[in-house]
């Protein structure tokens, strides 16, 4: 039988099929690189569980953070409106609420209402920082189901302002205190309580307890203030509730946009008004986000908390450089604070124009808060801000603001202390890093420290949280008591 003549491939073909080989072999290689990484993305090891039970008072508790709720500490930009009696009625009262405090430990006043207190631990170690503010936000009384200030116990509930920001706080360290140095306790290193009574509109009370720390050359072993709780559904595919403490907070800058004409009758209007530009600036601002970008507090919240999702999400956590887009995307369809974790945000507030609906104004302006990533800076996002607009007309300043803080640690034994303590409070939750979008006091501790904690001691439900600073904030007895339980754990431990 002859032969069949076999004609030979062209070389160009030859090329062709061995690249296109070459290429199903490097998807085929990489899929399975990413398959394992995401079948071997396990849990790591989680903090140290204490089940020891921490003994105290329930009621007394319970009473001693009914008398701070009842002191009207409201605090203002504009300080003529403050009462500043209640706020002294609150300081005059805790010699009587926590007694024991008070014949163990020195309290000093210090500028602009910070309180500061010193516990004498048995050696000169690097001590511990526990911080809380006692002042409130402004309430609308109208709006309220019960009297904001009364301290209502209804429905397993104490109903306050400042039941969960942050007197809770204030009376859970305290409290903790006085149990503890009732019961003989000594602390191993010192332990000082730092209270401002400002926090909530920028006060310089925590600035001046900084400078003392910092004027005495006392380095703190850590520093814990308000921050993230213990949560349900906080992160995809994972079930189980989530204890976040914040390494970091991002920064906060307001901006101001204005344009001006010569305004004029509303009857002729001429192209480009003040309030068509700003509308056009604000529009653009919208569409073209800030860019995600991966920050380590960030990064090491999807590593701790992707080792407990569902495979799908384990997948994309194992391998997030890879995935960082399909993560953005999740991020910008999700909003809130999934996405607020990924980039810097604009959220515009404030806006001005005319004071009659028939005159164009010569003046218009709009105000965004920006909530800075810690990878952009106040320059970085002026900058970026600007290109953005990309009107001459629109002059946009940066009205005040502060960079985000320092990044602290997680390999040192302040975290491992703060950790263990939330683990044995809160049996079972994950307890993860993550950064804090909002602002606090504890910012002001990044000059002289890289071990700054934030977390409130709380597990809250998302309904509870839209309280602060909201109507109707109240917190669940039970969730007073584990405040307590924390701390008196924490303090155990320092």
């Amino acid at each position: 039988m002859p032969l069949i003549a076999m004609t030979p491939l062209p070389p160009i073909l030859i090329a062709l099929i061995a690249v296109a080989a070459a290429l199903v072999l490097f998807a085929i290689v990489a899929i399975a690189m990413i398959l394992i990484r995401a079948l071997t993305f396990k849990p790591g090891a989680q903090p140290v569980v204490d089940a020891t039970p921490m003994d105290f008072d329930k009621d007394r508790a319970t009473e001693t953070l009914r008398t701070l709720v009842r002191c009207k500490t409201v605090s203002y930009r504009d300080p003529s409106l403050e009462d500043n009696a209640e706020f002294e009625k609150l300081i005059d009262s805790l010699p009587t609420l926590y007694p024991n405090v008070f014949s163990a430990c020195s309290m000093q006043r210090l500028p602009d209402r910070g309180l500061l207190f010193h516990w004498k631990g048995k050696t000169d170690g690097n001590p511990a920082v526990l911080m809380a503010h006692y002042d409130v936000v402004p309430v609308n009384e109208d709006a309220w189901d019960v009297p904001a200030f009364e301290a209502l116990i209804k429905d397993g509930c104490m109903w306050g302002r400042g039941t969960l920001d942050t007197k809770v706080t204030f009376n859970g360290i305290l409290f903790a205190a006085d149990t503890l140095i009732s019961q003989g306790f000594v602390p191993e290193c010192d332990v000082y309580f730092a209270f401002s009574g400002g926090e909530e509109v920028n006060g310089k009370g925590a600035v001046h307890i900084v400078d003392y720390f910092e004027q005495h050359k006392i380095q703190p072993a850590l520093v814990l203030d308000e921050g993230g709780a213990v949560v349900e559904n906080v992160f995809p595919g994972v079930k189980v509730p989530c204890a976040m403490i914040g390494i970091a907070e991002k920064g906060m800058m307001d901006v101001g946009y204005t344009v001006k004409s010569g305004g004029g009758h509303a009857s002729a209007p001429k192209p480009g008004a003040p309030v068509d530009r700003l509308s056009a600036a604000c529009v653009r601002m919208v569409q073209n986000p800030f860019k995600a970008k991966l920050t380590p507090p960030a990064a090491k919240m999807f590593d701790t908390l992707g080792r407990y999702s569902s495979f799908v999400y384990k997948v994309i956590f194992s391998n997030i450089k890879l995935f960082l887009p399909v993560l953005d995307l999740i991020c910008k369809k999700s909003g809130g604070e999934l996405n607020a974790l990924m980039r810097t945000t604009v959220a515009f507030t404030q806006m001005q124009g005319s004071s009659a609906s028939n005159v164009i104004p010569p003046e218009a302006s709009l105000v965004s808060n920006i909530r800075l990533n810690p990878a952009d800076d106040m320059d970085s996002a002026l900058a970026y801000i600007k290109k953005t607009v990309d009107d001459e007309n629109v002059e946009v300043t940066c009205l005040h603001g502060m960079n985000p803080s320092r990044i602290s640690r997680t390999d040192c034994a302040g975290w491992d202390k703060v950790a263990s303590a939330v683990a044995s409070t809160w049996k079972g939750c994950i307890v993860s890093p993550y950064l804090m979008v909002q602002c606090s006091d504890s910012r002001h501790w990044g000059r002289i420290s890289d071990r700054v904690y934030r977390f409130s001691a709380m597990d809250l439900t998302s309904a509870e949280r839209a309280t602060i600073h909201g109507n109707n904030e109240k917190i669940r007895l039970e969730t007073l008591y584990r405040s307590v339980e924390f701390f008196m754990r924490l303090i155990k431990d320092c």
